[in-house]
């Protein structure tokens, strides 16, 4: 596999085809040529990140739980997937698990709330957390400009890698054999999905979920998946078939949790409690045990701009 590292500045065996728009949905990414191109392979300045990213927290005991307008009062209801391991999935056991939902349990946990997961798509994600179905929504979310739109964020929590899963026969070994003639599939609503459309300016294959659109790779309906690295590290198992042939670090926009944008009292408890995991070292345990061998960018840290990671 080939990995690029940016710096700083830098059953259905057949795709569902979505006819809502993605701004309908939440994901807030666009999926037509009209839409201004988000490079999300470009990299960014860590100023510009930067100006999302709060200079610090409000103190844990200074946080009011009955001001965090809840659905479920002392719990936090959470929008989350069930099929994209190592970050959001479903274990042999049936629970929630993954980097991102056990990185919220220690949040919830530094702030005295319980924690509930429910199985969504991603494509209504964000949609469902900004109407009020969902507290949280908790899917390696990238921040873009676009989603900020329509919902709130906490500080970012992690960063992104972008992929290209392929055949391991295939001709397709990176971002530069992507092309007109070739059937790429993407999540629908995702940054991956938006990067196809408005910056390769292709027409992708859509899917709403991972397992669908993983299983399409597999069995040739499409030649290649524009992936978040994770979730592509989570599906190409031995034997697939498979490989990911290329794999670039996304600096863009940070992976945050998704909150009601106009829920300030939720945000700024999340916010507090990541800080809390990233100064006593669970952020940095969490890391270690499900990314063990993944780059970090350089300069690049979780929480607020006042989080030291230990």
């Amino acid at each position: 596999m080939k990995k690029s590292a940016l710096k700083w500045l830098t059953t259905v065996p057949v795709a569902v085809a979505l006819a809502f728009s993605l701004a309908a949905c939440g994901g807030g990414t666009g999926a037509t040529s009209s839409d201004k191109p988000t490079d999300a392979l470009a990299g960014s300045d860590r100023v510009s990140l930067d100006k999302y990213t709060t200079a610090d927290v409000i103190p844990l005991d200074k946080i009011n739980k009955a001001d965090l307008g809840l659905i479920v009062p002392g719990t936090i209801t959470v929008g989350t997937l069930s099929d994209a391991p190592p970050n959001i999935f479903l274990d042999k056991n049936g629970k929630f698990t993954g980097f991102d939902n056990e990185l919220l349990r220690a949040v919830a946990d530094k702030l005295g709330l319980k924690v509930e997961f429910k199985s969504t798509d991603f494509s209504g994600l964000l949609a469902q957390v900004q109407n009020k179905t969902f507290d949280v929504g908790s899917s390696s979310i990238s921040t873009t400009d676009k989603r900020r739109v329509n919902v709130g964020f906490t500080n970012g929590y992690d960063f992104g890698y972008m992929a290209v899963v392929a055949k391991k026969d295939s001709a397709v070994k990176g971002f530069a054999n992507l092309n007109k003639d070739l059937r790429v599939g993407v999540v629908q609503g995702s940054v991956q999905d938006d990067y196809v459309t408005n910056t390769l300016h292709l027409e992708p294959v859509r899917f709403a979920d991972y397992n669908s659109l993983y299983a399409n790779l597999k069995t040739g309906q499409i030649d290649a998946w524009v992936a978040p690295s994770q979730q592509a590290s989570g599906q190409v198992k031995d034997g697939d078939g498979t490989a990911i042939v290329e794999s670039i670090i996304n600096t863009q926009n940070f992976v945050a949790y998704a909150v009601n944008s106009g829920n300030k009292p939720l945000i700024d408890a999340l916010n507090s409690g990541l800080d809390a995991v990233v100064n006593d070292g669970t952020w940095a345990k969490l890391s270690k045990e499900w990314y063990p061998e993944r780059e970090m960018p350089k300069d690049w840290t979780p929480g607020s701009k006042a989080a030291k990671i230990s």
